[in-house]
């Protein structure tokens, strides 16, 4: 067998034996090669940008309850007559829902009218007797004149006279205050009959027929009433550390445990300034308004809500994991690493300066894409567009040298410090450069290029970690709204599909 080995591999070419080395050394080359670049990306485990929607929302829990509820007692005591409505009675405004037997007040009601008929009476006596006093006393004083009388006789009809008149007075006044008995008991007696104020439900009735009530300091709930139920409410405990971003007329939407497969929407309505302390922790009351159409929804149901702060469509997204990641390299360098970092943020910053804050004149440019300019808008829109474009060239050029010697001098780290001011700066900024063009848009708008606005200008800069040919690369991005999962980058310093660093991988078992 050896014998037809040698006679094959005499037949065998020599010049192929060179070639065949050839090919099992770049083998081998590339499979070491492999073998190490996977070893490097296992290192590390990383998560793609991606595009989508951001929404921030904060939860909290409250019940639901009519836009008026209204409890019903009564203003006078007696038996009650009549419960003309039970639990979930439909009523409206002015319907009677029960009534008190009127005897009593009926009687009360005739005995002032007749002390009102006797004063009245009185009243046409004084008027009589005032008339003949003033008769006899023009009598006298005409006997007076002619000094047929003594002057003591004219005086006492002057005076008897002026009592009539004093009579007169006194019996009106009587009168009137027999008229104000007259409507007190009539008013009385209407009250025994019990109408409804407002168009609603009955939620409680306490009371039956034959059952005596009385009116008091503290009068008793006869009926609780609920307005009209296709418009409800939901009174929401917000925590101090989050009613800042509260504001009315914000969505919400909520849950309720009898439908719970079901999401139901409503709208912030008001933000009371009453704050509740509870166990020393701090909530205000924030009322959210509530469409009912279907009276599906019940007053007493606890309702499961999220009140949302921002939604920010189509944007680029990391996981939250990648702002935590630091290499083992750069932790370990210390202080020259941390001011390697600070040199390269300002780096990072001073770049986007030069270029007239490119991230920031793209983001400006999407957020006019979003609210359907007309020409006149848009023209104004890209003339205020160029003038910041040439103005903040101007400014990066004059303040580059500055901020590099501060860098080089490691006075990076107070620039952290200053992040605040220079957002607040570049909000005025652009508020002053887009002055015109903000005047030209209607209400709905400006609200919304001003929120947009205000969540551009307050985001910060941070640095996170792109995997490159198995290496970690720093990046300096802008982040703005967080979903507490992922965070919103802002301008194009990363691009859809990059591969971010996430974490260090697990060892293998």
């Amino acid at each position: 067998m050896s014998s037809a080995l040698r006679k094959q591999s005499s037949v065998m070419p020599r010049w192929l034996w060179p070639m065949l080395a050839v090919a099992a050394l770049a083998i081998a080359a590339w499979w070491f090669l492999a073998g190490g670049r996977a070893g490097a990306d296992a290192a590390y485990r990383t998560a793609p940008v991606e595009r989508g929607e951001i929404r921030t929302a904060i939860s909290a829990t409250g019940t639901l309850s009519a836009t008026a509820t209204i409890e019903i007692g009564t203003q006078v005591s007696g038996t009650l007559q009549s419960v003309e409505v039970d639990f979930n009675d439909t009523v409206s405004k002015g319907q009677v829902i029960a009534r008190i037997d009127p005897s009593t007040f009926q009687a009360r009601l005739e005995q002032t009218s007749a002390t009102l008929s006797s004063t009245r009476a009185g009243l046409s006596e004084a008027q009589a007797v005032a008339r003949n006093a003033e008769l006899d006393y023009r009598r006298k004083a005409d006997l007076l004149k002619r000094q047929l009388i003594a002057r003591t006789d004219a005086d006492q009809a002057l005076a008897a006279r002026d009592q009539a008149r004093a009579r007169i007075v006194s019996a009106r006044a009587q009168v009137r205050q027999q008229q104000a008995n007259v409507d007190s008991a009539r008013l009385d007696l209407e009250k025994t009959v019990i109408r409804s104020p407002v168009d609603g439900v009955v939620l409680l009735r306490a009371v039956e027929p034959g059952q005596t009530v009385a009116a008091s300091l503290q009068t008793p709930v006869l009926f609780k009433i609920a307005g009209d139920l296709r418009k409800m409410e939901i009174v929401l405990a917000i925590d101090e550390a989050d009613i800042g971003q509260v504001r009315e007329g914000q969505m919400a939407q909520f849950t309720v445990d009898a439908f719970a497969e079901r999401k139901f929407s409503g709208r912030v309505k008001q933000v009371r300034l009453a704050a509740t302390n509870t166990a020393n922790v701090i909530t205000y009351p924030v009322v959210v308004q509530v469409d009912n159409a279907d009276q599906s929804l019940l007053p007493g149901m606890t309702a499961n809500a999220e009140i949302e702060i921002n939604r920010r469509p189509d944007v680029l997204s990391i996981p939250n994991a990648a702002l935590r990641f630091r290499p083992a390299e750069a932790d370990g360098a210390g202080a020259a690493g941390s001011r390697s970092d600070a040199a390269s943020a300002a780096t990072a910053q001073r770049s986007g300066a030069g270029q007239g804050g490119s991230d920031t004149i793209d983001a400006l440019g999407k957020i006019a894409d979003g609210l359907q300019l007309d020409s006149r808008q848009r023209e104004v829109f890209e003339q205020s567009l160029l003038q910041a474009m040439r103005d903040r060239a101007s400014q990066a050029r004059s303040a580059g040298a500055a901020t590099g010697i501060a860098a080089q001098m490691g006075r990076g780290s107070r620039g952290a410090a200053g992040t605040g001011d220079r957002a607040r700066r570049t909000a005025e900024r652009i508020k002053q450069d887009f002055s015109a063009f903000r005047a030209l848009l209607n209400p709905t708008q400006q609200a919304a290029w001003d929120g947009e606005l205000a969540a551009l200008t307050a985001g910060r800069r941070a640095p996170v970690y792109r995997l490159v040919d198995g290496k970690p690369e720093q990046v300096i991005v802008r982040i703005g709204a967080t979903d507490g999962t992922r965070t919103e980058i802002i301008g194009n310093a990363l691009s859809e599909g990059d591969q971010i660093i996430v974490g260090s991988a697990r060892p293998t078992p």
